[in-house]
């Protein structure tokens, strides 16, 4: 039976090769769903325009050299429809319940008229077969909580292919005067509605007829393009001239004047501007805050303890855990209790669990009637804090009680954290925005403890917090250096030192840490061999991890990914399985998540297995749900959250990092070498619990660890800290 053809929504963003005379193409397509994921497609292509909707069909194919690709067979262009709107919306996550065959049946039993027969007459909704109760209550209770004008920005927006997720955030924010508020000004929705971007308010106003030079859209670029800029580069801010020249170049052909432009965001406050530095408003407001707060802590004290007391303490402690502090860490210890804010930094085997333990337990018996609050910017590492410490722990956004629709936190200047001595650790992983919201909620902390490897990746978002701080030496850094030989992971620790020296002479290391060199070409099998050796070795599939460094390449985790799945899962009777995009979900998969969820108590970087997937047509609301186990917390998901998981039997370094495995397998190829850097393959050794095996290219492991950072991040806050004034 052949395959059936796969159909994609979307937009041609950029052509990579163009063979005019047979009309070959290979191009980056960006898919019209709520993840707006990017991918690669092949084919003949006798006209291609970007930035205009198309419909492809064709198939995902493994290049052995590029990775994943869409090999397309036919494309059309789809002509707008008013039905297939109200399909898109009756489907849309204000209605529990409803998927998309639902609401075709819906429509072709109503027709076009279908949500102002429903607003007049819900029951009309009982004159359709096989409706179940469930569904006719959750649409006509959704139906009644919209605001009137909600069906005139339906009939425009779905007919663009604007997304349902924006649709509503456009009727929660602006009611029945949406479509009057946006056709006023669309540019506006980025600053007033989470979650709009410069691409989709453009859209709109594009096709509400406005200009390409109206001072309007340019001024909302030039926020969006600095925005887009720093998280790229990961900056707190930009060089003017460098701003500048991409504003110019990507704004060439139209009549705008740059400083103008500048002036206009400034003056709105969406923009700050120092000297040649132009900040977006969240990079230059975290930086304030975050030095002003430090500079002032603590609001409230502790009760002194004498010296003498604490060194009791010490000792007692040391004879009741059978340890005896070395200098370093008694140092830290003491350094802690002498100082309202502390960093303790250090590498793998240096005994930072050790001290924290210790932070932990003497704290409790010289302040028993105050509080602790132990914090982590993931999962994983919360958990292995909570372990460690034998006390409660949460992620950073659990605690400041986060919320994913509107992007903001519960936890604030108006409602603080309750606690006296804060510690959070993997504080590399901190980015400025998070610092600035944890303090933001911090006025009534009397004692902070940050840890952290400073040698390890910096964080996902703009700003290097953990160098700035360390660098500018207004807080005490206590820096542990003397590693502790440990029986299992020995080696591991060992290379990840060398490493962060630049140096690692691979021919010392033959037993659980080792390189086996092989061609790229052969990298996806070898792959393949030691996973199934340490399965055979009693080993769970659990307990091993692949890392690489990009998604794409035959190294690349997609490819990589896709073989682990077929060879350690493949299909069988017994297993359901569920297609979402290029990616195929099967019962028993290895699950990572990719975004917090903190209402279902799962994090970006946790990793689980898809235990069942139950099929729309055996489930009560008629739409296909997966359950995922994080560690016996068992989540669902249905069409519309699966863009929060993806496959983990290989993940990146970067959604690693905060998690430990026993086992690590790290592939190297000269594909990666953009990425390949010391910190990277540093993070990535420090991962490995027992084992690490790395494979592939020599030669691009021995370049990625003699390249220092590639791009020294550009911050400002270290400087803030030594000012006088803030």
């Amino acid at each position: 039976m052949e395959e059936e053809l796969i159909k994609l929504n979307g937009k041609f963003t950029y052509i990579l090769f163009r063979n005019e005379e047979n009309y070959y193409t290979v191009a980056k397509f960006r898919i019209n769903d709520q993840n707006e994921r990017t991918i690669t497609v092949t084919g003949t292509l006798a006209q291609v325009q970007t930035d205009i909707l198309y419909n492809i069909f064709g198939k995902y194919v493994e290049h052995p050299r590029y990775g994943m690709q869409f090999a397309l067979q036919s494309y059309e262009k789809p002509l707008p429809s008013e039905r297939e709107g109200i399909i898109r919306y009756l489907s849309g996550i204000q209605f529990p319940g409803v998927g998309k065959k639902t609401a075709e049946k819906i429509v072709s039993a109503l027709g076009d008229e279908a949500l102002s027969m429903i607003r007049q007459d819900p029951l009309c909704l009982r004159t359709i077969p096989d409706l179940s109760e469930k569904v006719i209550e959750s649409i006509s209770e959704g139906i009644q909580m919209e605001e009137d004008g909600m069906e005139e920005l339906i009939r425009f927006l779905n007919i663009h292919g604007i997304g349902m997720r924006n649709l509503v955030r456009l009727n929660k924010a602006y009611g029945k005067k949406a479509l009057e508020k946006i056709s006023e000004n669309p540019y506006r929705v980025i600053e007033e509605c989470d979650g709009f971007g410069f691409a989709t308010a453009d859209k709109i106003a594009m096709n509400l007829g406005f200009s390409v030079s109206d001072e309007r859209r340019l001024y909302a670029f030039l926020v969006s393009l600095v925005s887009d800029m720093t998280m790229s580069s990961g900056d707190s801010y930009l060089l003017y001239g460098d701003v500048k020249q991409e504003y110019e170049k990507q704004t060439q052909g139209i009549d705008s004047d740059f400083d103008e432009i500048l002036d206009l965001a400034a003056r709105r406050g969406l923009l700050r501007v120092e000297k040649d530095r132009i900040y977006p408003k969240a990079q230059y407001d975290a930086e304030v805050f975050i030095a002003s707060y430090l500079k002032e802590f603590p609001y409230r004290d502790l009760p002194e303890c004498p010296d003498s007391v604490l060194e009791g303490y010490l000792t007692a402690l040391q004879k009741d855990v059978g340890i005896e502090y070395d200098e370093s860490q008694a140092e830290a210890i003491r350094s802690f209790f002498q100082n309202d804010i502390q960093i303790i930094t250090g590498g793998p085997g240096t005994g930072k669990t050790t001290v924290v333990r210790a932070l932990v337990r003497l704290f409790h018996m010289m302040y028993p009637e105050h509080t602790i609050v132990c914090a982590a910017p993931t999962g994983r590492a919360a958990k292995r804090l909570a372990e460690l410490t034998d006390t409660s722990a949460a992620t950073i956004h659990s605690l400041l009680q986060w919320d994913l629709e509107s992007n903001s936190f519960g936890k604030n200047e108006d409602d603080p954290i309750t606690c006296d001595l804060l510690i959070v650790d993997e504080f590399s992983m901190v980015d400025t925005w998070l610092m600035y919201n944890l303090l933001k909620a911090g006025r009534n902390i009397r004692k902070i403890c940050l840890i952290g490897d400073e040698d390890q990746l910096p964080s996902v978002g703009p700003g290097s917090v953990l160098r700035d701080l360390t660098v500018s030496g207004v807080i005490p850094v206590c820096r542990l250096q003397y590693i502790y030989r440990q029986k299992n992971g020995s080696d591991v620790i060992a290379l990840a030192h060398a490493v962060r020296e630049g140096k690692a002479d691979l021919s010392l290391y033959k037993g659980e840490v080792r390189f086996i060199e092989c061609p790229r070409n052969f990298i996806r099998n070898a792959v393949l061999d030691i996973v199934r050796a340490y399965l055979d070795n009693d080993y769970r599939i659990d307990d091993i991890q692949v890392l690489s460094p990009m998604y794409n390449g035959n190294a690349g985790i997609h490819v990589l990914n896709n073989a682990l799945q077929e060879c350690f899962n493949p299909p069988a009777p017994d297993k359901e399985e569920y297609r979402y995009g290029y990616q195929i979900f099967r019962e028993g998969d290895k699950i990572l998540q990719l975004k917090n969820q903190p209402d279902d108590d799962v994090y970006n970087g946790d990793i689980g297995i898809l235990e069942e997937i139950v099929d729309a047509k055996h489930s009560e609301d008629h739409v296909t749900t997966l359950y995922v186990n994080f560690q016996d917390n068992v989540v669902e998901y249905k069409q519309d959250g699966l863009d929060r998981i993806t496959l983990a039997y290989a993940i990146s370094v970067h959604k690693a990092q905060g998690s430990e495995y026993p086992v690590v397998i790290m592939p190297f190829s000269y594909q990666h070498s953009y990425m390949l850097q010391r910190k990277l393959i540093y993070t990535a050794c420090t991962r490995a619990r027992k084992a690490l095996i790395m494979l592939g290219e020599k030669g691009a492991f021995e370049r990625g660890i003699a390249t220092s950072e590639r791009y020294v991040r550009k911050t400002t806050l270290c400087e803030r800290l030594l000012s006088d004034s803030i």
